[in-house]
Parts: C-alpha cells; structure tokens; sequence
C-alpha cells in the first residue's frame, strides 16, 4: 500500500493515509524507498516494499513516472507497464471519484508526458474499456514476468471493449 497525503475514503485506493506532517515525518525518517509529489499529495512508497522484494519477493507499485529514476535505482528488475485510456475516459473515471475539481481534470488531461527511464522497454495496457479488461491484461503480464516469458509479450496490450 502507498502512503498518500489524502484521507482515506471508500471510494478510492486502499492506501496509508497521513497529513502532510506526518508524510514529512517519515520522509526524515527514512520511511520510503521512493517518494513524489503529484497532484498536491504526497506519495512514499515504504522501505518494507524494498525488504520483500530483497528477499525473494516480487512488488507492484502503483507509481509515477517521476519516481521512476528511484525505483530503478533501489530495485534490480523493474518492469514499467504504462496505463493509458482516452482521454474522455479519464475525464469520466476522475470526475466520478469526486476529489478534483472539473478544472482540475482539464488540467491532468493537458499535461504532456515526458521521456522517462524504462519507456524503451514499457508495457502498455490500453484501459479504456471495462476495467476487468485491462486487469486480466496486467495480471497476464505478471504471470508472463513471473514465469520469465515476458520477452514474449506483445509490446502493447489492448482493451478491445
């Protein structure tokens, strides 16, 4: 689980909520193995992700490109996978949580991505149709990574709904 700067709520992600201070707090303290600001919150993913994945074990973070130079920095495989759907999608998806503004959206859907680390060798998942879609693509793509057939898998995984 993520650690936001955002109450919970029933509605969205099942994440660690802090105030600002507290996120600040364990940020000093050494909390995170990568953290990054978007959207006005705090995001800290915690230095247990990296202990589980130095012992064996495997990690799906729900990141961002800017925390990517970090991610690869502390961990020794890392596979980006690149959620994407049309904009009115996102538009919709965002508006029906209820926590941003209709300008606020506009101004998510204007910002332009930038190059980053791991794009040469990024999955992307096309999430414009039924969620169940592009989960069964991303659970696809796991099993694939997981059993070492991820060289195998088409560069670009679609939703056809």
């Amino acid at each position: 689980r993520r650690v936001i700067s955002r109450p919970a709520d029933s509605r969205g992600e099942d994440h660690e909520p802090v105030t600002e201070d507290q996120f600040r707090r364990l940020l000093a303290e050494g909390a995170f193995c990568a953290e990054w600001q978007a959207h006005g919150l705090h995001y800290g993913i915690p230095t247990a992700v990296l202990d589980h994945v130095e012992t064996g074990g495997v990690a799906i973070v729900n990141g961002s490109r800017q925390a990517l130079d970090r991610l690869f920095d502390r961990f020794p495989h890392v596979q980006v996978v690149e959620i994407v759907a049309d904009p009115e999608v996102i538009a919709a998806r965002l508006a029906a949580r209820g926590r941003e503004t209709a300008e606020q959206i506009a101004g998510r859907l204007r910002r332009s991505v930038p190059a980053y680390r791991g794009a040469d060798t990024a999955v992307t998942i096309d999430n414009s149709g039924p969620l169940a879609i592009a989960g069964d693509a991303l659970a696809h793509l796991v099993r694939a990574r997981l059993s070492g057939a991820v060289a195998r898998l088409r560069p670009v995984l679609t939703n056809p709904g």
